[in-house]
């Protein structure tokens, strides 16, 4: 089984773990289980940092890889067919980064982990926080 992160997701779980369920927390650990965050995820976690949106203890080129090894959390890359298929989505909401997750969920048949309410209105599986 494969999980894909939502942004906020693998930023809670790096500091904020209890906003994340014992349940769901339990489910990513389980050895079985791939867990996966996204480069459209990093671009994301880049972008507010550079804006000072996102403060993190050090610069995001060192942060987000080194805590993706220290969890074992393997990287989603963005390809062509991904962000091309941004423009078949429907118009729910408006974020040009959870679209892009949305279709990398849907395209690779894997589960969103997220807790933001407009990702269960498009047709991809969650998994909720």
């Amino acid at each position: 089984m494969r999980y894909l992160l939502d942004t906020h997701v693998w930023l809670w779980l790096q500091s904020h773990t209890a906003r994340v369920p014992d349940a769901v927390r339990a489910r990513l650990a389980d050895p079985g289980v791939d867990v996966l965050l996204s480069s459209v995820s990093a671009w994301e976690i880049a972008i507010k940092y550079a804006r000072g949106k996102l403060p993190l203890p050090e610069p995001p080129a060192a942060y987000v890889p080194s805590r993706m090894r220290r969890d074992a959390i393997g990287g989603l890359p963005v390809t062509h067919a991904h962000a091309l298929h941004v423009a078949a989505l429907p118009h729910h909401h408006n974020d040009p980064f959870d679209r892009l997750l949305i279709a990398q969920a849907q395209l690779e048949g894997i589960p969103l982990v997220t807790a933001d309410r407009h990702i269960p209105r498009y047709d991809v599986e969650t998994l909720p926080v």
